[in-house]
């Protein structure tokens, strides 16, 4: 088995989780909206109240920073291109 690197085994791992995470959040998004659907009496030209919008909007929330974590790096990363700039001096 090859050698890894840790650095980019950690970002491929929470790229990954994030992926699974959005799938499972469309899935059972779509899921829910189509219960809202089907028991608020669409069909019969009814409208009820669209609870699966504070699903999507608190899970949602879950989502985006999971984004943010596995695409945007993290505070540790930052700091290391930070440092890097002003270590070649372009950062002064």
């Amino acid at each position: 088995m090859e050698n890894k690197d840790e650095k980019l085994w950690r970002i491929a791992s929470k790229r990954a989780a994030f992926r699974k995470s959005l799938y499972s959040y469309i899935i059972i998004i779509a899921f829910f909206w189509g219960i809202w659907w089907f028991t608020t009496g669409h069909l019969d030209g009814r409208h009820g109240y669209p609870w699966p919008v504070w699903v999507m909007f608190g899970w949602g929330i879950g989502i985006a920073f999971q984004y943010f974590g596995a695409y945007n790096g993290n505070k540790q990363d930052l700091t290391e291109q930070e440092y890097e700039k002003l270590k070649r001096g372009k950062g002064l």
